[in-house]
């Protein structure tokens, strides 16, 4: 409502004498009292005044000096209602001048935002596990491009670790027992799960896996370092074709072992801040004085055989990412399970007094089961719950649909996977990130309720009206339009208006779901609008038929930009 929340902040900020970025205006709590509202209390206290006279007095001095804008005070507050011709008039020209950009902004100009979402582990496929943080975290990387912010998206994979020393031995031992050439991801899978078991009961087995990993640590190149990078290579792979379809593409793919320089100078300067200490021969940080819930639990940068740990290599990658991006802010889109990992990180910033501590923030979220809360199921191999399998099943189940609902269509395939990952993306984003999120196809596919598909289908069915408006070349195309034929499309006009505060609450609380639940609002209004005979778009009356096709164009157009910013694709026909 930027358009006209200026205008009445300005008006405002005259007749209180207050600067107008000190003024904030609210939406009112019944949507009858208007479009915006001003709470009178902050004012009311300076002034010495009861709220409700302060209000009533400012609708006085306001009424009639904000054309097309209706003023009224109702108790405590001032309320403001845009006069519906206007209101269309101003918001489908707003989208129709803005496009692609619409909502968006310069907020974070000379900004930037990194976001470490996804992750995976070398070795071994994307699991389900990885689906939260993946479609999360690019989520957020989409909303924050939008603002404007440069945004540095990085796949910190897993390519480090004692774990290592194990697949290492495993590959010597049972190399020519897996088939690494048909499907080496799976090959490497099973080799990591034996390499597992062996070291918990060959004592052989685990003193080689210690020397091969103080090998790697080592930096020497030789056997073990050619191995690893091989098992690197051939995991991203694999990681790049799922990511490929999903749409995502990080900035930077740099996993721990990217950080490896910066280990050794990391620890020098957490020593040499005067913070760390010797406990059982291991170095540890002590983290009571600046968290008391962490008193009992130090953070361990180095073990007393020298090696390192997580924490050494995210305290290395945060230091590295603030001289390198000097961020505005640093998310880590990661599940709550490691809310612990992250205090303490953020702790040991805070002992080191580095300023920027509270700019690096842990974006939690819920676990992923199925029906009845239950552990989800999808087709195992191995022990691992395949990503790649969940998406094929999305996609086989919404082409089963498409089929039985358009089996004409022409783009049946192209359409099935379109909805079938924005099925799986949107029952991902439709809730808050902390919390759980159901896997149920029967319920997530749907094209009816607060699922993908429906989004996805009402894109469809405004492109197709649209479709048919050209094709009977109908008189109003060329129409000068009269928006008093929008009277009653207010709910639409509104929330079309607020799209771009919409964007901003949801990258201010890294919260796609605030993006969803707006989508789905816009959704049912837009379909409710239509069912009502008066507002027959095709055939009608020229100049109200031009009103009702600018706002099928222009909320077909915000309902495309908002599936693009949550990672759907917006189909034209289904």
């Amino acid at each position: 409502m930027h358009l006209f929340s200026s205008t009445i902040l300005a008006a405002l900020s005259k007749h209180t004498g207050l600067a107008a970025s000190a003024l904030k205006l609210e939406n009112p709590r019944d949507a009858a009292l208007g479009d915006l509202a001003f709470p009178c209390f902050l004012l009311a206290k300076e002034r010495k005044q009861a709220p409700p006279a302060v209000a009533a007095e400012l609708a006085a001095k306001l009424a009639g000096e904000l054309e097309g804008i209706t003023v009224t005070a109702t108790g405590p507050y001032l309320n403001f209602r845009i006069a519906r011709p206007l209101l269309a008039r101003e918001v489908l020209a707003d989208v129709e001048r803005r496009g692609a950009r619409y909502g968006g902004g310069d907020d974070g100009s000379g900004k930037t935002v990194v976001i470490d979402y996804s992750s995976p582990n070398i070795a071994k496929p994307m699991h389900v596990g990885h689906i939260r943080s993946t479609i999360l975290g690019a989520s957020l990387v989409r909303i924050f491009r939008h603002l404007g912010y440069r945004v540095v998206g990085i796949n910190h994979i897993g390519d480090w670790g004692a774990q290592f020393g194990g697949l290492v031995v495993a590959l010597r031992r049972w190399k020519a027992q897996v088939d690494l050439e048909r499907d080496p991801v799976m090959g490497l899978l099973d080799l990591y799960q034996r390499s597992k078991e062996a070291l918990k009961s060959d004592e052989q087995f685990q003193r080689e896996a210690v020397a091969a990993y103080q090998e790697l640590e080592s930096g020497r190149e030789g056997e073990v370092r050619e191995l690893w990078r091989w098992v690197t290579e051939v995991s991203l792979r694999g990681f790049n074709a799922t990511y490929k379809r999903l749409g995502i593409a990080h900035e930077h793919v740099r996993g721990e072992s990217w950080y490896e320089p910066l280990l050794a100078p990391t620890l020098e300067r957490v020593k040499a801040a005067g913070v760390t200490e010797i406990s059982e021969g291991a170095l540890v940080v002590m983290l009571g004085a600046v968290d008391k819930g962490l008193k009992e639990t130090p953070c361990l940068l180095q073990q007393s055989n020298g090696t390192t740990l997580y924490a050494t290599r995210d305290l290395a990658a945060l230091f590295s990412r603030w001289e390198e991006f000097t961020f505005e802010r640093c998310l880590y889109v990661v599940g709550g399970e490691q809310k612990l990992h992250f205090r303490q990180l953020k702790a040991v910033l805070q002992r080191m007094e580095q300023s920027w501590a509270a700019r690096v923030e842990h974006v939690d979220f819920g676990m992923l089961l199925g029906p009845g809360r239950v552990k989800i199921a999808s087709r195992k191999r191995g022990e691992v719950l395949v990503l790649d399998d969940l998406i094929d099943e999305c996609v086989e189940e919404a082409a089963k649909v498409i089929e039985d609902k358009n089996p004409s269509l022409a783009t049946k395939a192209q359409v099935a996977e379109q909805v079938g990952i924005g099925a799986l993306v949107f029952n991902d984003l439709k809730r808050e990130r902390i919390k759980d999120v159901i896997f149920d196809k029967r319920e997530f596919l749907a094209f009816e309720g607060d699922t993908g598909p429906y989004l996805q289908y009402t894109h469809a069915r405004l492109a197709s009206i649209l479709r048919k408006v050209h094709a009977a070349n109908d008189p109003a195309l060329g129409a000068a339009p009269d928006f008093a034929a929008l009277e009653n499309a207010g709910e639409i006009l509104v929330r079309i208006a607020k799209f771009g505060d919409v964007v901003r609450a949801a990258a201010a609380k890294a919260e796609p779901s605030e993006l969803s639940q707006y989508l789905l609002a816009l959704a049912r209004d837009v379909s409710t609008w239509l069912t009502q005979p008066e507002n027959k778009v095709l055939g009608s009356q020229p100049a109200a038929g031009a009103a009702r096709i600018a706002l099928v164009r222009q909320a077909k157009c915000v309902l495309g930009l908002g599936l693009g910013l949550l990672g759907m694709a917006a189909p034209e026909e289904m």
